[in-house]
């Protein structure tokens, strides 16, 4: 990622942190159905990693379901971590600093960092679980850094926003000024292919697609601002922000409108892969034998 959008990205969840929950509906009920995904899955984690973990919405779920396992939660801004700290309990002041420099950390563990460059040991963990964070991130060098970091046999489970994410609104700025305003994202086969080239075994993607629903275009925007996804808006352009372009825009919008209510969709890939043996320098496989 470009170090201009690394930190415009920071500085966006750092400014929404504390409000955030109130505005992530959306990043509960996908975190809730991304549980879901571990249903009848054999794993007993020792070490769990919540990979761009904003405030912490997923640590409930993932100490619930594996309650024995150290859990380190991972985000880019610090607000965020702050966030988890305050509503989750753990290290604070120089125990969270020395926490960080003295891993593991039983219980709960914050880190600043990018998942791009995730300051973790290979092979250190069994489970990595990232809930709508991907679409932050370049995913090739975050797929490569999850194979590194995590075990062999270990999960790596997912969920992130496919094309046809927030398409009412592409479709409506798009007529304004021929831009779209709306980042793309990946489509759910690159993804998958993206998983098989970073190292990762067997990966299989599913797709849905969820609709919110508004009074008004003004409340998916104030929405979108809650959570720090403001910078979905294309290079952080302003041409919306004129009387003009914006009673265009609403104008646009209002097309979509069905039973009273103005929809938001997205498109909501789900993906899980396996950590893979790792292959030596010169690029033999390394393969482990066990007495039967």
């Amino acid at each position: 990622m470009d170090e201009s959008v690394r930190r415009a990205v920071r500085r966006a969840f750092d400014q929404a942190a504390a409000g955030y929950e109130q505005s992530a509906c959306l990043q509960k009920e996908v975190g809730k159905r991304l549980d879901e995904h571990l249903d009848g899955v054999k794993l007993s984690p020792q070490r769990i990693l919540d990979a761009g973990c904003g405030t912490g919405l997923a640590l409930p779920l993932l100490r619930a379901r594996f309650p024995e396992a150290e859990l380190i939660a991972l985000d880019l801004a610090e607000a965020m971590l702050k966030q988890v700290l305050a509503g989750h309990g753990g290290p604070t002041g120089w125990r969270g600093w020395l926490s960080r420099l003295m891993p593991p950390f039983p219980g709960l563990t914050a880190v600043c960092a990018d998942i791009e460059r995730m300051p973790l040991a290979p092979a250190s963990l069994d489970l990595v679980w990232s809930n709508l964070a991907l679409q932050w991130v370049e995913i090739e060098p975050t797929f490569r850094e999850v194979q590194r970091v995590l075990r062999p046999g270990g999960l790596f489970l997912f969920a992130t926003f496919g094309p046809d994410t927030l398409r009412e609104l592409r479709e409506a700025s798009m007529e304004i000024d021929g831009h779209a305003h709306v980042n793309p994202f990946i489509d759910m086969h690159d993804i998958g292919d993206t998983l098989m080239h970073a190292g990762l075994a067997e990966p299989v993607m599913e797709m849905e697609r969820l609709t919110l629903t508004y009074d008004r275009l003004e409340d998916l925007l104030r929405d979108l601002r809650g959570i720090g996804a403001h910078t979905v808006l294309e290079n952080g352009r302003r041409g919306l922000m004129g009387k003009d372009a914006w009673r265009r825009l609403q104008d646009n919008y209002e097309r979509f409108r069905r039973d009273g209510r103005l929809p938001a969709t997205y498109e909501v890939v789900y993906g899980h892969a396996w950590g893979a043996e790792r292959k030596q320098d010169d690029g033999r496989q390394v393969i482990r034998w066990k007495d039967r």
